[in-house]
C-alpha cells in the first residue's frame, strides 16, 4: 500500500510538472497565432507561483516605423482600467472616506437616474457591477467616437433621459458611463483627479513606472504602440483613441512588464514589495472585488466543467475545472487587451495587441490555449478554430454590408425631395443632429460629436445609409425617417449597418425628434 501511494504521488507530481509552459512553448504558440491573424504587434506576460516566467514583445509597434514591440511597449489597456478604478475605491473605503454601499447621491448630489427609486438607492457598487437596468452600452455615444464635447455635468444629468431595459439589479448589461461616475466620485473624495489618484496611489507604489492613467501623461512616446485596424481591409494606422471626462472606464496605457506587477498584487491578495511586506488594499476588500456581485447566464461548458459566471468589482468571475478564474478584456479602436488569473494555480497572464478586429480573436485564442495548457487539457487547436470562425464571420458581414452599398448605388432617387428631410433633430441626452443640403446632396452631422458626419445616401422607403467620415471602426448606419401626412420628416431612428458593429455605437438608443 505504501508503494501505491508513493507511485500515486509521483504520478500526480508528473501531471503537475507537465501542466506548465516555458518561454519557448509560448513563443511557438504566439508566432503561430500571429501567422493566422493580421496583427502588427503584441506582447505577452505570464506570472506563476509569484514569479514572472515570460515577459516579451512580438511584431512591430507601427507598420510605418517598423520598431519592434518589447516588454515595455505601451498599449491602451482599455477596459482593463476598470479594475484599477475599483482598487482605487477599495483604498478610499479603507481610508474611511466612503463605504461600498454608500448612496451615490450622498457624494454626488446632482447624480440622476431614470426613476426616483433607483436614483435614491443607487450605491457605489452599483456603479461598477453593470446591474443598473440600463441596456448594453447605453450612452456610450457621448464619448464614442472620441472628440465630443460632453462634460461630467452632461453625463451626470443624462441618466434621467435613459430608458431601462430590465429591473434594477436583476440583469447584467455592460455599462461604461457609470464607471466614469465612479471616477468622478474618486476625484471628489480624494481631492485629486482620477488620473492623479491612480498614478500616485497605485502605479507609484507598485513601481509601474511606464504605466500612465492618460495618454496626455505620457511624455516620452518613443515606445508607445500605434493603433491599427483591419476593419476596412488591409491593415492601417488609425489615430490613438483619447479618453474624455476621465479614464475610469478605459484610459490607462501600460505594458506587460508593469501589468505583471498588477497581477502579482492580486494573486497576493493586495500584498506587494520585498517579501510582500507592503499592502495596497486589505484581503477583505480583495475578496469584495473578486466576489460575484452580478450573475451572468454562462450555461454549462463541459470542457471546463463550468458551473457559474458573473461579475465582481471590475472583474469577470467564473470556474474552470474546479478553479476560480478571474479575467477582463478591453477594447478601443486599434487596441485590445486581455488579463486572466487562476488564483488556485497561482497563475496569471496578460496579452496586449495593437490591431483591432483581428486582435480580439487572437487574444481569445491565445488565452484559451494558455489556460488549457495549465489545466492539463488536450490541444483543442484554439488558434485554428478562431481563425476559421473569424474568416467566415468576416465574409458573412462583408457580404451583407457590400449588398447594402450595392443597393444604395442602384436605388432610384428621382422622387426624393431633399427639403423634406432638412432640419435639426434633437435627442434629450445626445443633443442635436442636423440634416442639411450641400452641392445638391443631403448630409448629416452631430453638433456635439463632430466626427459623426457624412452623406445621407438613399437606400429604400424612408431609409438612408450613411458612411461616416469617421472610419476608425465600422460604425456606418441606416437612418430611417418618420414622416407626417405632408411627407415631411418629423423624427429619425438610427441603427448600425454591420451586424458586428461595436455596442458602444449605441445609435439605436437615440430618440431624435425634429425641432425646426
Amino acid at each position: 500500500m505504501k508503494h501505491f501511494f508513493k507511485l500515486l504521488f509521483v504520478l500526480l507530481l508528473s501531471i503537475s510538472v507537465n501542466a506548465q509552459m516555458n518561454s519557448k512553448e509560448i513563443d511557438s504558440l504566439v508566432n503561430y497565432a500571429m501567422g493566422k491573424f493580421n496583427v502588427a504587434g503584441m506582447s505577452v506576460a505570464v506570472v506563476k507561483d509569484g514569479k514572472i516566467i515570460h515577459n516579451k514583445g512580438y511584431g512591430i509597434t507601427s507598420i510605418e516605423t517598423k520598431l519592434p514591440v518589447n516588454q515595455h511597449t505601451q498599449f491602451a489597456i482599455a477596459s482593463n482600467s476598470k479594475s484599477f478604478t475599483t482598487a482605487a475605491l477599495a483604498i478610499l473605503v479603507e481610508e474611511g472616506k466612503i463605504n461600498w454601499l454608500d448612496k451615490v447621491k450622498d457624494h454626488i448630489p446632482e447624480f440622476t437616474m431614470y426613476n426616483k427609486y433607483v436614483e435614491d438607492n443607487f450605491n457605489i457598487q452599483d456603479l461598477v457591477t453593470h446591474r443598473s437596468g440600463l441596456p448594453l452600452g447605453m450612452g456610450d455615444l457621448m464619448f464614442f467616437p472620441d472628440g465630443s464635447d460632453f462634460t461630467i455635468d452632461d453625463l451626470l444629468a443624462s441618466f434621467q433621459h435613459f430608458k431601462p431595459e430590465s429591473a434594477f439589479r436583476t440583469k447584467w448589461d455592460y455599462d461604461n458611463l457609470l464607471y466614469l461616475v465612479a471616477g468622478e466620485l474618486i476625484a471628489r473624495k480624494s481631492g485629486m483627479t482620477w488620473e492623479d489618484f491612480i498614478e500616485k496611489r497605485i502605479l507609484t507604489p507598485l513601481n509601474m513606472d511606464n504605466t500612465y492613467a492618460s495618454l496626455d501623461h505620457i511624455k516620452d512616446t518613443s515606445n508607445l504602440s500605434a493603433s491599427h485596424s483591419t476593419e476596412t481591409g488591409d491593415i492601417r494606422i488609425i489615430p490613438t483613441f483619447k479618453e474624455m471626462i476621465n479614464g475610469a472606464a478605459g484610459g490607462i496605457f501600460s505594458n506587460v512588464d508593469d501589468l505583471s506587477q498588477w497581477m502579482l498584487l492580486h494573486l497576493n491578495k493586495g500584498k506587494y514589495g520585498t517579501d510582500l511586506k507592503e499592502r495596497l488594499f486589505s484581503a477583505e476588500n480583495h475578496r469584495e472585488m473578486w466576489k460575484m456581485h452580478t450573475v451572468l447566464d454562462s450555461g454549462f461548458n463541459p470542457r471546463y466543467n463550468t458551473h457559474f459566471s458573473g461579475y465582481g468589482l471590475g472583474w469577470f468571475i467564473s470556474d474552470v475545472k474546479g478553479n476560480l478564474k478571474v479575467e477582463h478584456s478591453g477594447g478601443l479602436p486599434g487596441m485590445l487587451s486581455n488579463t486572466v488569473m487562476i488564483p488556485d494555480l497561482n497563475l496569471g497572464f496578460v496579452i496586449l495587441t495593437n490591431t483591432s478586429n483581428d486582435g480580439g480573436l487572437l487574444f481569445s485564442a491565445l488565452s484559451n490555449a494558455i489556460v488549457d495548457k495549465y489545466l492539463g487539457l488536450d490541444d483543442f487547436k484554439w488558434v485554428d478554430k478562431y481563425s476559421n470562425y473569424f474568416n467566415n464571420k468576416v465574409k458573412e458581414n462583408d457580404g451583407f454590408t457590400k449588398k447594402v452599398w450595392e443597393d444604395v448605388a442602384s436605388a432610384d432617387t428621382s422622387k426624393i425631395k431633399h427639403e423634406n428631410y432638412v432640419g435639426q433633430y434633437k435627442d434629450n441626452w445626445f443633443g442635436i443632429m442636423e440634416v442639411y443640403r450641400k452641392d445638391d446632396k443631403l448630409y448629416i452631422k452631430s453638433h456635439r460629436s463632430p466626427k459623426l458626419n457624412g452623406e445621407l445616401q438613399y437606400y429604400k422607403n424612408q431609409t438612408f445609409a450613411v458612411k461616416w467620415e469617421y472610419q476608425d471602426m465600422n460604425a456606418d448606419v441606416f437612418i430611417t425617417f418618420g414622416i407626417d401626412f405632408r411627407d415631411i420628416a418629423q423624427n429619425m431612428k438610427i441603427k448600425g449597418i454591420s451586424p458586428d458593429i461595436d455596442f458602444s455605437f449605441d445609435f439605436q438608443h437615440l430618440d431624435l425628434k425634429r425641432i425646426n
